[in-house]
Order: C-alpha cells, then structure tokens, then sequence
C-alpha cells in the first residue's frame, strides 16, 4: 500500500466558513441526495416485483428475476464512466454545475421510467428502452454523490466534517423511505391495477421532486476550496487519469471500504425482497414494510455514528462497522428463513442497520483519502467502482441460491465476504487520511 501522497495539494490552506454556512450547504445536498436515491432505490424494488413480470414476460420466474436484476445491475456498471465525466466537471469547472446537470439528469430518467408502455404492448423494446433509462440514471449517480458529499464536506469545518458528511448520507435511507413508502402506497391497490398503471406513479413523482431539488441546488455556492484551488491554479488536468496513476493505492482502499454500504445494502434490501417472496413465498407488503422501519433506524445510526467517527476516525468505524455485520450475517438470514414477519422485520432492520456503522462515514472517509485537487473524481471513482462490483450481488445470491437448492447459507458468506473487505479498507483507510490545512479568513 502506497504511503500519502505529499505532492497532490493536500497541503493547500482553504478557508473556514460558518457553521451556519457549513449547515446549509449540507442540507441542500442531502435534499438532491435523497432524491437521487429515491430516484435509483424504486428500481431496485421494481425490479423485484414488477419489472420481473411485466418486461421479462417470457421468460419463466427465476429467469425473468434474474434479467430484472441484469438489468438493474446496468446501472451500477455505468456509475463509474459517470463517475470520470462529472469528476472531470467537478474538478476542474466546479462542483456546483456537476451536480446541476446530475440531478436533472436522473429525475428525468427516472419519470421516463413511468411512461415506459410494457412488454404486452411493445415487445422487445420495452426491455431494450428500460435498460438504457438505467444506463442515464447510472450515469448520473456516478457524478452525484461523489459531487454533493464533496461539496458538504468541503463547507464543513475541518473538526465537525464527521456530522455533516453524515447528514448527506442520510439521503440514502430518507430515499429508501421515500421509495419503499410510495411502492407500500400502491402496492395496496388491486393487484390488476397496480399492474396496469399503479406501479406507474413512484416514478412519475420524480418530476415534481426534481423541480423542488433543484431550486435548492441552484442556491448552492462554490465549494470554497476549490475555488482556493482556482486561484492557486492547481486543478488536474485530467483529474480521472491522475487518480489512477498517482493515487491507486488510495483507490482501492476508497473501493473497498465503500463495499459494504453499497453491495451489503442491496444484498439485505433488494435480493431479500426477491428471497422472501419467490423463495419462501412471503409476502410482498411485508417485505417492503421491512425495508421502510430499517430506513428509520438507518437513519438515527447514520447520525449518531457521524458525530462518534469524529472523535475516533471514520477509518476505525469503517473497521468495526465490517466486522459486526461479517459476525451478524448467518443470524441475519436465520432469523429471515423462520418465515416469522416479526423476525424478518427485525432481520432487515438488524442488518441494515449494522451495515450502516460503516457506510455513515463513508463520505467522511473517502473524501479525506484524496487531496482537494483530486477529490471529486477519487470519491466519485471509489464509491462507484465499489457500486459496479457491488451492483450484481443481487443477481450473484440468486444464481447462488440454485447451487445451494434455495438455502440461504450462500447469501450469509457472501454478505460476509463483502463486510470483511469493507473492514480491510477502514483498517488502511485510517493511516492514508489526508487533512486539508485550515485558515481562517
């Protein structure tokens, strides 16, 4: 593992803003945040309970299951190329105008979703079109959160960054929440009618929450490091390429302790949807319920724990954060195979939020293993080669749940597998931290 880079600008001074300020930019990220997982969570759930039937009609149920999550998967592939572009954009034009255009870029995929007509009335093209609006939501997020936990944490003062790094990712479960509440709304609709429009209307609400979001984003100011980084004139050239050739050491440790938070995520959310009802024959409302009380409890941990990474670095949290939900695995799925809807409510919410001891410092993590210069375009990269790797994990436990004859112990292994790289990366991740040098203006 390469030692800290000392030639990457981690030594530039920026200047301290407000608390007031720091706040304020924050929240107006968490708010695009929360909308741009809202926005890629319902596809997530879509494609365990609707997308399976109405776009893979003619392929038999665990085929049809398994093209669903392909195809969910396509968006996770396509994070990282959004990740070099709108990295490219961040740092070297600004962080504001790349979380501008990534904002109305998923909210318009994601509302276009809604009006997509069938397998039943147009044939192929209807999986071929919704492949392809994955691919721009993909895009997007590639650039999103990178872009918007860059620009908190750079407003944030250097000894509070834990907190209001945290408050962006409690975009994720309030999205999850928003998500997983507006399937459980339609969900209680006859079972024709959510088919023929029902399942419709969580993604054409994307278009009003676009507009909300992004009269918040456009109040937002330029980070005022980079900004600093303008005057200094030390921006990358080709910021993506220079993460690659001077900070892969940092990297890959910035992969692997994002792993967790993304690929566990999706392992205890959108393959356990998928587990309990095809597998054991749950049913649907209650899977998703179990979701919406885990992103309730996700988000007091997210906060909590932001403010606790302050006093022993978000490293060490990573660290511990993987290896409790590497001993927790087999439990988890134990108590899930009881078929008991009270002890799978409690397994999902146990898992997720163990999960998220790690992934709520994340950002805190990742944005101080890359100098400001390279900051964008190393977080973006970090957490979203993370995200493809991680992306068809659901569709790997289910081809794993045919080797094993439907039993769940190859989900266990896998959720444990992925939490102990997520331990390794806060173990490194600690010793590689880079510290922007503050001054106060």
């Amino acid at each position: 593992m390469q030692p800290p880079e000392k030639t990457q600008g981690e030594d530039v001074t920026v200047p301290v803003v407000s608390g007031a300020e720091a706040g304020k930019i924050a929240r107006a990220a968490f708010v695009g945040t929360a909308l741009e997982w809202y926005d890629y969570f319902l596809f997530g759930t879509a494609a365990a309970i609707v997308f399976n039937r109405l776009f893979f009609t003619e392929l038999d149920p665990t085929a049809a299951t398994m093209a669903a999550f392909a195809t969910f998967g396509v968006g996770f592939a396509a994070r990282p190329l959004g990740a070099v572009l709108f990295g490219y954009i961040g740092d070297r034009v600004g962080r504001r105008p790349a979380l501008l255009i990534t904002i109305v870029a998923i909210g318009v995929a994601t509302g276009l979703i809604g009006l997509l007509p069938d397998f039943g009335s147009i044939g192929l093209a209807a999986p071929i079109m919704l492949a392809i609006l994955r691919l721009v939501q993909g895009l997007a997020v590639g650039g999103e959160w990178g872009g918007a936990m860059t620009i908190a944490v750079e407003h944030a003062p250097i000894e509070k960054r834990g907190r209001y790094a945290a408050l962006v990712q409690v975009g994720s479960p309030v999205g999850t929440l928003m998500s997983s509440g507006a399937f459980a709304l339609v969900l209680l609709m006859p079972a024709e009618v959510f088919d023929s429009w029902g399942w419709r209307l969580p993604f054409l609400a994307a278009f009003p929450l676009l507009l909300v979001a992004l009269y918040i984003r456009l109040k937002v100011e330029e980070s005022p490091i980079f900004n600093e980084l303008v005057k200094l004139e030390e921006r990358a050239k080709i910021p993506a390429v220079d993460v690659f050739r001077l900070a892969w050491g940092r990297l890959i440790v910035a992969i692997m302790a994002a792993f967790l938070g993304v690929g566990g995520f999706y392992v205890m959310t959108t393959f356990v949807i998928s587990y309990g009802t095809t597998t054991l024959g749950m049913d649907r409302q209650l899977m998703v319920n179990a979701t919406l009380i885990a992103a309730v409890v996700q988000i007091g941990v997210i906060l909590v724990i932001g403010r606790i990474s302050e006093k022993i670095g978000p490293g060490r949290m990573t660290f511990i954060g993987g290896l409790v939900t590497a001993a927790a695995a087999f439990p988890l799925f134990w108590l899930i195979d009881t078929r008991n809807p009270a002890a799978i409510i409690l397994a999902v919410t146990l898992g997720i939020g163990l999960l998220s001891v790690a992934y709520s410092v994340t950002g805190a993590l990742l944005t101080e293993l890359f100098p400001p210069k390279l900051r964008y375009s190393g977080v973006a990269l970090g957490y979203n080669l993370a995200g493809a790797l991680s992306g068809f994990l659901p569709l790997i436990a289910v081809a794993l749940l045919g080797v094993s004859g439907g039993a769940s112990w190859t989900a266990s292994v896998l959720l444990i597998v992925v939490s102990l790289i997520t331990a390794a990366g806060g173990f490194f991740g600690e010793r590689l931290r880079v510290k922007d040098k503050a001054i106060v203006k």
